[in-house]
């Protein structure tokens, strides 16, 4: 069986809320990826073309830097990775994520929340920047999945 860990990003507590219950249902170990510089409203303005998130969105080569570290990632097989979508992807500090660790030969399932996207070409994208490890889309995780719900899909998934 392997050891299992849920990552999060969550901007306003909703993906927090939803990673928990994920946590609990697959048995996980439990880890919020911080900002060093934490969020304010007007850095989450989307509507603000000078704000933080927008020019994160827009300039690809940005990493906002973490707060905190796993200080034990090579014991886990399988992370669930979970963030809101931001322009119909992953936030920056996903990438600052991905790019932190050595995943080779892990298994990383995404969990997203969004008001209206799905994850896109998200795998993708973070596939790349972690070659070595096998990146799964997984789901939109909205609203307030049970945690039944959340452990038959993680028994799907097979992992």
């Amino acid at each position: 069986m392997s050891k299992k860990l849920v990552a999060y990003f969550s901007a306003s507590g909703v993906t927090a809320r939803v990673a928990k219950t994920l946590a609990e249902a697959a048995g996980a170990d439990l880890y919020e990826i911080q900002p060093a510089q934490p969020y304010t409203s007007a850095d989450l303005n989307w509507m603000d073309k000078q704000s933080r998130s927008t020019k994160e969105s827009k300039d690809p080569s940005i990493r906002p830097a973490i707060a905190n570290k796993v200080d034990n990632m090579a014991d886990y097989d399988v992370i669930f990775v979970g963030f809101p979508i931001w322009w119909y992807t992953a936030p920056s500090i996903i990438k600052t994520f991905v790019e932190s660790y050595d995943f080779s030969g892990k298994t990383l399932v995404l969990f997203a929340t969004s008001g209206g996207s799905g994850l896109g070409k998200t795998a993708d994208a973070l596939q790349a920047l972690c070659p070595s490890a096998t990146v799964r889309s997984g789901k939109l995780l909205n609203g307030r999945p049970d945690q039944a719900s959340l452990a038959a899909w993680v028994d799907s998934l097979g992992v």
